[in-house]
C-alpha cells in the first residue's frame, strides 16, 4: 500500500466514533417531525442540517443534547464526548451579568481569568496586580489570548453589564462568546451543536466565525441558512424531508444537484405508481368480497401501490407571474439629505434618485445609519434637513426586523384573507389566499394551524408572505434571511429574480445578495456613504485587493448645507420636452381605459370563480379575459412612455 493511502488509512482507522442513532422517531400530535431516521457522526465530521421550519432541525438538534426525548429509537452518546448545544434562543442568568453568564464554570483558570477581565474594567490596581500574579501562577494567558480574541471579534464589551439590559442582536452574540469559549476550555472531545450562528451577526463577524470553525480541531452539526459560510465550514450536508433523513458528501452546489436527480427520480418512480394504481384498482373493484389466498396478496400489494401513487413531491420552486401595481416616471428623489443622532452623523448631503427596476444592496456595520436610511426613505423618520420625493405610484413593501404583528391570535389562512381574498396574476387571472399560502410552502394542513403554534422561522415566512400578498412596487427588505430555512429563501430568491418592480435590501447573507443585486450603497460611517457597481463578492475582492472606489462611483454628499435650487439654474440641455395637446388627451385617456378594463376583468373572474355560471358562458368568459389581459398590458405600456415625458 502507497504511503500517503496507508496514512489516510490509518487516520480513519484512529478517529473516534462520537454518537450512534437508530430509528429514531418523534412527532407532535398526529403531525411526525422525523420518523426511523438512523445516523452515525464521527470526530472531525462537520455536517449541515438543512429542512424547512417546522420539521423538526431544532427538536433533533436538543434531543442530542439531550435536552428532549424521543417517542421512539435510540441515542447513543460516546462517555469522552461533551455536547456543546449553541441555541437560536439562547438562555442566561438574567440578574447576572455578561462576565457571570460567559464564565460560569467553576474552575482555577475560569476563575482567575474572570477575576482578570472584571478588575481590568473596574480599573483598580492592587486587585489588578494580584490577578495577574495569579494568571502567571495558573498560566492562563494563552487560554485568555483565546477568550480576547472571540470577545473582540463578536464586538461584546463592558463585560459588566447585566444580561437583561441588551438588544436581541447583543443576546446572540454573548452566547456564541459563551458557547466559543466554552469548546476551548479543557475540552478534549467536543460534539458542538450550532443552530443558525449567523444571525445577527455583521459579515465580518461571519467571516472570522467561518475561518475560527474551520481551523479549529472540532466535530460540527449546523443548521444554518447562509450558504457561503455553509460552503466553508461543512463538507457533508444532511437533508430532513418527508420524515426522511438524505446524506450528500460535498458542498451546496453537489447537494442541489443529487437532491434534483433524487426528486427526477421519485418523481418517475411516483408516475409508474400511479399507471399500476389505476390497473390495480380496476381490478380491485371487480373482486368478489371473498378472496383467495393469491388475490388476498394482490389486494395487501394494492395499498402499498396506492400509498405510493399518491405521495407528493415539494417543489421549492415558486413561479409567480404577478399583476405589479405600474410604476410611473417618478419613482424617489433623495435631495440633500442630512441626519444626526447627537455627534453621530448617518447621512451628510445624501443625494439620488431612483430608476424603475432598480436592485440596490446596503451594507455597513451596525450602527452605520442603514436601518435609519430606509426608515426616512419610507417617511417613518424624518431627515434633519432635506427632501424625500415619493412619486404618486410607488406602494412600499416593508419587511423589517420587528417581525410579525398580530393584535389576536388567529389561524394562518384567515390572517392572509384579512389582507386579500386573491393575488392577481399578470395572465389576467388571480390565485386564492390557500394558493399564495402554498407556493410559500404553507401546506393545507399548515394553513390552519394558529399563528402562535408556528415555529420561528414559519412566522417570519408568513410576515414576508403577507407584504408579498398586498402587491408592492417597491420592496425594503431589512434582513430577510434571519430565521427562514433553505427551502424557503430557494422561494425567495426564485421569486425575487423576477419581480419587475424596485428592490432595496439590508442583508448580511452574502450569497442573497450576490444572486439578487446590481449595486451596493456602502455605509462607510461618519454619514460617507459609496455607491458599488456590482454584487457583494466582487466588493469584498475590491477591498481584498485594495481598489479603491473611482470618485465617480461615490454617491453624492456635500458637507454644504440644502439650499433650495431655482428653476433657472436647472441644466435646460437634458430637459425632457413637454406632452403634445394630443398626448396629453390620450394620456387621460388611457387612464379611464384602464380604470374601465380592470373593474371588467374584476367583474368576469369573479363570474368565473362563482361555480355556477353555465359552461357555455364560461368560454366567452374565459376569451374575453385574456383579451382583456392583452388590452391592459398595450394601454398600461403606453401609459408608462408618456407618464416618463414631462407635463
Amino acid at each position: 500500500m502507497p504511503a500517503y493511502l496507508f496514512g489516510r488509512w490509518l487516520s480513519y482507522l484512529c478517529k473516534m466514533h462520537y454518537v450512534s442513532v437508530e430509528n429514531l422517531s418523534k412527532s407532535y400530535g398526529i403531525q411526525p417531525l422525523f420518523s426511523n431516521i438512523t445516523f452515525h457522526i464521527e470526530e472531525g465530521d462537520k455536517i449541515a442540517l438543512v429542512a424547512r421550519n417546522g420539521t423538526g432541525k431544532s427538536t433533533l438538534l436538543k434531543i442530542l443534547a439531550g435536552l428532549e426525548t424521543p417517542e421512539n429509537g435510540k441515542v447513543w452518546i460516546n462517555k469522552d464526548v461533551d455536547v456543546v448545544l449553541f441555541e437560536q434562543e439562547p438562555i442566561f442568568n438574567e440578574e447576572k451579568t455578561i462576565l457571570d453568564n460567559i464564565f460560569y464554570h467553576n474552575h482555577p483558570i475560569i476563575n482567575a481569568i474572570k477575576e482578570f477581565e472584571a478588575t481590568s474594567e473596574e480599573g483598580d490596581v492592587d486587585k489588578l496586580s494580584e490577578a495577574i500574579i495569579k494568571m502567571d501562577d495558573l498560566g492562563a494567558w494563552d487560554f485568555d489570548t483565546k477568550v480576547k480574541q472571540v470577545l473582540g471579534k463578536l464586538n461584546i464589551h463592558h463585560l459588566n453589564q447585566p444580561v437583561k439590559t441588551l438588544s436581541g442582536g447583543q443576546r446572540k452574540r454573548v452566547a456564541l462568546a459563551k458557547t466559543l469559549i466554552d469548546i476551548g476550555f479543557e475540552h478534549k472531545h467536543v460534539l458542538l451543536i450550532m443552530d443558525e450562528p449567523t444571525n445577527h451577526l455583521d459579515v465580518e463577524m461571519v467571516e472570522w466565525l467561518e475561518h475560527y470553525l474551520d481551523k479549529e480541531n472540532v466535530t460540527l452539526l449546523l443548521v444554518t441558512h447562509d450558504r457561503y459560510f455553509l460552503d466553508a465550514v461543512c463538507d457533508e450536508i444532511w437533508e430532513m424531508e418527508g420524515s426522511n433523513l438524505y446524506t450528500h458528501k460535498g458542498d451546496y452546489q453537489n447537494y442541489l444537484e443529487k437532491k434534483a436527480a433524487r426528486i427526477e427520480s421519485e418523481a418517475s418512480s411516483i408516475d409508474k405508481a400511479k399507471n399500476l394504481y389505476r390497473k390495480e384498482l380496476e381490478w380491485m373493484r371487480k373482486q368478489p368480497k371473498a378472496r383467495t389466498t393469491k388475490s388476498k396478496s394482490r389486494q395487501d400489494n394494492f395499498y402499498e401501490v396506492e400509498k405510493k401513487a399518491k405521495e407528493q413531491i415539494a417543489d421549492e420552486q415558486l413561479q409567480l407571474d404577478m399583476k405589479m401595481n405600474r410604476l410611473g416616471g417618478k419613482i424617489v428623489e433623495l435631495k440633500k439629505l442630512y441626519k444626526s443622532y447627537g455627534e453621530k452623523i448617518l447621512l451628510k448631503g445624501f443625494d439620488y434618485t431612483f430608476k424603475k427596476g432598480e436592485r440596490i444592496g446596503i451594507i455597513g456595520k451596525n450602527g452605520a445609519g442603514k436601518s435609519t436610511f430606509i426608515n426616512i426613505l419610507q417617511g417613518i423618520e424624518q431627515p434633519d434637513s432635506g427632501k424625500v420625493n415619493i412619486g404618486d405610484t410607488v406602494i412600499f413593501g416593508n419587511y423589517s426586523q420587528q417581525g410579525l404583528v398580530v393584535k389576536n391570535d388567529m389561524r394562518v389562512i384567515e390572517f392572509v384573507k384579512n389582507i386579500a381574498e386573491h393575488f392577481p396574476l399578470a395572465s389576467g387571472g388571480t390565485l386564492s389566499a390557500a394558493q399564495f399560502l402554498q407556493l410559500f410552502l404553507f401546506d393545507p394542513d399548515k394553513q390552519y394551524t394558529f399563528i402562535s403554534k408556528l415555529s420561528g422561522g414559519e412566522k417570519r415566512r408568513l410576515h414576508l408572505l403577507s407584504i408579498l400578498f398586498r402587491n408592492p412596487n417597491f420592496l425594503i427588505l431589512d434582513e430577510p434571511t434571519n430565521d427562514l430555512d433553505l427551502p424557503t429563501l430557494g422561494v425567495l430568491e426564485n421569486f425575487l429574480s423576477e419581480y419587475p418592480g424596485c428592490l432595496l435590501i439590508v442583508s448580511h447573507d452574502r450569497y442573497f445578495m450576490d444572486r439578487l443585486v446590481d449595486h451596493l450603497f456602502v455605509f462607510e460611517g461618519n454619514g460617507i456613504i459609496k455607491d458599488f457597481p456590482g454584487n457583494y463578492s466582487l466588493y469584498r475582492d475590491a477591498i481584498a485587493n485594495n481598489t479603491p472606489l473611482p470618485e465617480k462611483l461615490t454617491v453624492k454628499n456635500s458637507d454644504e448645507p440644502a439650499i433650495p435650487i431655482k428653476k433657472e439654474e436647472k441644466n435646460t440641455d437634458n430637459k425632457k420636452r413637454q406632452l403634445s395637446f394630443k398626448e396629453k388627451r390620450e394620456f387621460e385617456l388611457l387612464e379611464k381605459e384602464i380604470e374601465t378594463l380592470t373593474k371588467e376583468k374584476e367583474a368576469v373572474t369573479e363570474k368565473l370563480n362563482n361555480g355556477t355560471t353555465p359552461f357555455e358562458e364560461l368560454q366567452t368568459l374565459s376569451e374575453r379575459i385574456g383579451e382583456i389581459a392583452d388590452l391592459l398590458d398595450e394601454k398600461e405600456l403606453r401609459w408608462l412612455e408618456l407618464s416618463e415625458i414631462t407635463v
